[in-house]
């Protein structure tokens, strides 16, 4: 199904532990501009308002760091990408970091009020903390729990200001006052490296993770399947494709938090190809390049340009 594309561009790296993932996307931009790719001269594109200033302030808030722009953020993401859906395209969302993916849900949500979304997450992280649950307090751990609009107060190690709380709420209330996906829409694919508390919310959510280990014993074709069929009550489906997902190995360690043992580029480029010629995909997602920590110069950006162009074909057809 061919779609009208148009290009997001998120350059928010507040939610990060680490600097850089901001220039992600231009990194990508530079790598198809290397080998005299016109990929971003041929789709109109937009930008995300973005609150980088805010990494040269102090810290007010250590359990959810930045939190007063990242409600910012989510609010321009999901009003951005809801227009864009709105106006009958598809939005390709080329973001910095991963915390903001939960304004994306939240905007997809809010076009489709009436759908039951579903959600692939290829990702090393589960990414379900909350400001309650959280040992560092970077919100880039925390974007599927506002989606969930869950707290993990069984889980709980942290005490909340009020002014916390109202922004946590803030977040979990984006486009829709409503949680956006219920926990047996949500697959993860590639994710290992989590912590107790995401680990004890997956065991009680029955959440499903298909590991590394798993798609090599059973193939990307069983997983894609397993992964269809989990969702196939679904009326639309988002994806998110972090880049930590794969083996730094095999790619680089330009991204904020790289986690051995992960998918190969094949694999990835397999997962994403799949997903975009699904009819129910209504919006995917590419997270977490970091230029300013690749060892090889660019190569993350170069692999992620790869990827990216080899399934917008998939999306066009």
């Amino acid at each position: 199904m061919k779609r009208e594309l148009k290009l997001l561009i998120n350059k928010s790296e507040i939610t990060a532990g680490t600097r850089g993932a901001s220039l992600g996307p231009e990194a990508i931009m530079t790598a198809a501009r290397k080998i005299n790719s016109n990929y971003f001269g041929q789709y109109p594109i937009d930008y995300v308002d973005e609150f980088n200033y805010l990494l040269d302030n102090e810290i007010k808030y250590p359990q959810a760091k930045r939190v007063v722009g990242l409600v910012q953020v989510f609010k321009s993401v999901s009003t951005k990408v809801k227009a864009i859906i709105d106006n009958g395209q598809f939005p390709l969302v080329l973001a910095a970091d991963h915390g903001s993916a939960g304004g994306t849900i939240a905007g997809i949500k809010a076009a489709y009020p009436t759908k039951r979304l579903g959600v692939v997450w290829i990702d090393a992280h589960g990414d379900l903390h909350t400001p309650y649950t959280t040992p560092s307090g970077n919100m880039h751990g925390m974007p599927l729990s506002t989606a969930l609009g869950i707290d993990n107060l069984e889980e709980q190690v942290n005490e909340l200001t009020p002014e916390v709380v109202d922004m946590w709420e803030q977040l979990k209330n984006t486009g829709t006052p409503e949680p956006k996906i219920k926990a047996e829409d949500l697959v993860f694919i590639g994710v290992r490296d989590t912590e107790p508390q995401e680990d004890a919310l997956i065991e009680r959510l029955n959440i499903t993770n298909h590991k590394v280990e798993d798609v090599r014993r059973q193939g990307a074709k069983a997983i894609i399947k397993a992964t269809l069929e989990q969702l196939k009550n679904c009326d639309i489906i988002y994806i998110s494709f972090d880049v930590d997902s794969m083996d730094p190995e095999l790619t680089s360690h330009g991204t904020g938090t790289p986690v051995k043992n992960g998918l190969s580029p094949k694999e990835a480029e397999e997962f994403l190809n799949a997903f975009a010629r699904e009819e129910k995909t209504v919006c995917i997602e590419y997270v977490e390049v970091n230029p300013c920590l690749d060892e090889k110069t660019n190569k993350m950006a170069e692999v992620t340009f790869d990827l990216l162009a080899k399934m917008t074909n998939e999306l066009e057809k």
